[in-house]
């Protein structure tokens, strides 16, 4: 699981292509379906939509709106994080209603900002599941309650997950500082910063968030660029998607401006490096993603999750949004 083995030419094809090209090849194969609204595929076809528009292409925008559109909503309800959070793509396709529908669950009987969404389960992956759709909600609606809902739901999921280091652990089930339950919070951070108007107080809030939670991160950054399954054990495997995540927040600080180039540069660039790496030449091999994981009872159950390296419509979907976030960052570089 150490990571991919390749031989020489196709490493150095694999990391010659441009953000762009890696960005193309991965809308070809990953974005094209959601019949259950659900974060993985939304990702992916909000992935679609960015490709879209460096081509205006009019085909892909109308074919992601379709899909969209006849996707279900759970019925189950809370809806749990992974279905609230499928629902970024409406907000991203500007659908007010079908947002705002499901976060009734953010207020109490009496329209109050609630303490906290009750679908967190407890686990760190909730600042991403809950925190941007909240944020995203009051942009589109104008209405401030929703960031007050927002910043009330990260201080509930800091005073339950995140630890005295400034790395999150998965869950108060034990103290292990899952990959992915660390790029979930530097996700969930930068996608909610996206939303807020700028000089804001809640921007200078969470832009602190997100820039103590890297500060914590970079030391665990191995000398491939990756962030480990387990990140401050390094005896456990480089995993993808994790370092998708904290590469994608580390690039959109540094072209907003909020990170130093001179401190936070070199980790990004070695973050996307190892990436493109993992990324196959085709555009749907990606390699050394995390299955899907609840809250484990025990470190070890973290160190012994299966790792997939093939088709994986996480990886490809987490590997999508930081191609597009680089393709951004390298277009606002001077010229």
């Amino acid at each position: 699981m150490a990571g991919p083995n390749l031989r020489a030419e196709e490493e150095a094809e694999r990391i010659a292509r441009t953000p762009r090209e890696i960005a193309t090849s991965l809308a070809a194969r990953y974005g094209h379906s959601m019949k259950e609204v659900a974060y993985i595929p939304a990702l992916a076809l909000a992935g679609r939509l960015d490709v879209a528009s460096w081509t205006s292409d009019d085909a892909a925008v109308a074919d992601v709106q379709r899909i969209a559109s006849a996707a279900k909503t759970p019925e189950k309800q809370p809806l749990s994080g992974p279905a609230l959070a499928g629902h970024l793509i409406y907000a991203k396709l500007g659908q007010v209603e079908r947002v705002t529908e499901v976060l009734k669950m953010a207020f109490d009987a009496d329209g109050k900002p609630a303490a906290f969404l009750p679908n967190h389960g407890q686990m760190s992956d909730s600042v991403f599941m809950d925190c941007p759709l909240l944020a995203a909600a009051a942009r589109l609606t104008g209405d401030k309650r929703y960031l007050v809902a927002c910043g009330n739901h990260l201080d509930f999921m800091r005073q339950l997950c995140l630890r005295a280091d400034g790395i999150y652990r998965h869950s108060p089930l034990n103290e292990a500082a899952w990959g992915r339950g660390n790029g979930f919070p530097a996700l969930g951070l930068a996608l909610v910063l996206r939303e807020l108007a700028p000089g804001t107080p809640e921007m200078a809030d969470y832009r602190q968030a997100l820039r103590a939670h890297l500060d914590a991160l970079l030391p665990f950054q191995d000398d491939a660029g990756m962030w480990h399954q387990v990140i401050d054990h390094p005896e456990s495997y480089p995993e993808f998607s994790a370092t998708c995540m904290i590469g994608l927040a580390l690039h959109q600080g540094l072209r907003e401006g909020w990170l130093e180039r001179d401190r936070y540069q070199g980790p990004a660039d070695r973050a996307w490096k190892a990436i493109t790496r993992r990324i196959g030449m085709d555009g749907e091999r990606v390699e050394g993603v995390c299955t899907s994981t609840g809250a484990q009872n025990t470190l070890e159950d973290y160190l012994k999750r299966e790792a997939i390296f093939g088709r994986d419509e996480r990886g490809g979907a987490m590997a999508l949004m930081f191609a597009v976030e680089r393709e951004a960052w390298e277009r606002a570089q001077p010229r």
